[in-house]
């Protein structure tokens, strides 16, 4: 029927990656269960929202084989709960159809759903397939996720732009935008990438991918196809469906002519800005005014006061006010990680490029706000 035994910090790792995946408010009750085989010496575990499906194979000592669907949420929190480094067995009853959980002198009896009734999302031929390094893959969702946007109405904005950038050095390049600001970064073309279909990542895939990313320094093999993704990372598969739309064409909106350049370090700009933006919490709209090495912040609410603050900062242009969405920009600051912020502008109503002073392939742009 099924009987195994396994360890408790292995199957709460397990089960962190699946109850992650799968959604609380659920029309389809089956999908709120975790899928979970016994094999020879292992157990392997299954959940899906049927837009994301991942896999996983955890070691166990397995008495009996068997497969059934278990409630993911209410077991991650059973397991979470339990001593760490314990024994837990898991057998399925003849008598009641209840799996029971034993760990020590806790014991846990939960209802659960025949496994031949559990979806499998239909998977297809993946002719691109490429490696990358764990770090990468994060680095690039880190510079670009923030600016995607959360707008269910622009669907084909709600993720990340993966695709190749060619050149007389090839990228691999990641997109996000939300119509007020973009982000872009950029890694080198990894063999088996070249020439691959632009593909648009959901912000759901994005996160669990990211997760999943940072607890695994190692290799990440991901096989993509225009309608699907997988990512595969040791003993975890993560499938995910794509975006089904046109990216728009970024390119144009990123300036070309921005021939003034502010030079900021980017962590005394952030705190300026946090101390202004109290009184701009509403409107979320403050002011820069830019002279010769001077960068002054204003803020004004109606119902809130005023505010002003200024640092020292390397602008040797025509004097230029702009205004900017506070939170926006406070977004792009904390992506500049090599100290200093290098801001091209071109006057006061256009789009503005914020680049990392120490690293050349990560590009922001942020569009003014009237303030």
């Amino acid at each position: 029927m099924m009987k195994l035994t396994i360890e408790q910090a292995q199957l709460l790792k397990a089960l962190s990656h699946m109850q992650s995946v799968v959604e609380r408010r659920l029309t389809v009750p089956i999908l709120a269960n975790v899928l979970i085989e016994a094999k020879e010496d292992c157990i392997s575990l299954r959940a899906t929202d049927n837009e994301i499906e991942i896999m996983e194979k955890i070691p166990a000592v397995v008495e009996e084989k068997g497969s059934i669907t278990v409630p993911a949420h209410k077991l991650y929190d059973i397991v979470k709960k339990l001593p760490d480094g314990s024994q837990v067995s898991l057998a399925l009853s003849e008598t009641t159809g209840q799996i029971n959980l034993a760990s020590g002198r806790a014991k846990f009896s939960l209802s659960v759903l025949p496994a031949d009734g559990f979806p499998t999302m239909a998977t297809e031929e993946m002719p691109f397939a490429f490696d990358i390094s764990g770090a990468d893959l994060v680095d690039l969702i880190n510079k670009t996720s923030f600016a995607a946007s959360s707008e269910e109405t622009r669907y084909n904005l709600n993720g990340i732009y993966l695709h190749e950038k060619a050149g007389e050095a090839p990228c691999l390049t990641a997109v996000a935008t939300d119509g007020h600001r973009l982000a872009r970064a950029q890694i080198a073309l990894p063999t088996g990438a070249a020439g691959m279909p632009g593909v648009i990542i959901p912000r759901k895939t994005i996160g669990e991918i990211s997760k999943l990313a940072s607890e695994n320094e190692g290799i990440i093999a991901i096989s993509l196809s225009t309608n699907q993704i997988r990512f595969k990372l040791g003993d975890v598969i993560l499938a995910s469906r794509l975006i089904d739309g046109s990216y728009p064409d970024y390119e144009k909106v990123i300036p070309v002519n921005n021939d003034k350049i502010l030079e900021a370090d980017a962590a005394v700009l952030a705190s300026v800005i946090e101390r202004v933006s109290v009184v701009s919490e509403k409107s979320r709209g403050i002011k820069l005014r830019l002279s010769h090495n001077l960068l002054q912040v204003f803020a004004t609410s109606a119902d809130e006061g005023s505010a002003e603050d200024e640092m020292d900062a390397a602008y040797t242009s025509d004097d230029l006010e702009i205004g900017f969405n506070y939170r926006y920009l406070l977004d792009i600051l904390a992506q500049v990680k090599g100290g200093t912020a290098r801001i091209k502008l071109h006057d006061g109503v256009s789009p503005v490029m914020v680049q990392d002073g120490h690293d050349a392939k990560a590009l922001y742009v942020l569009m003014p706000m009237r303030v």
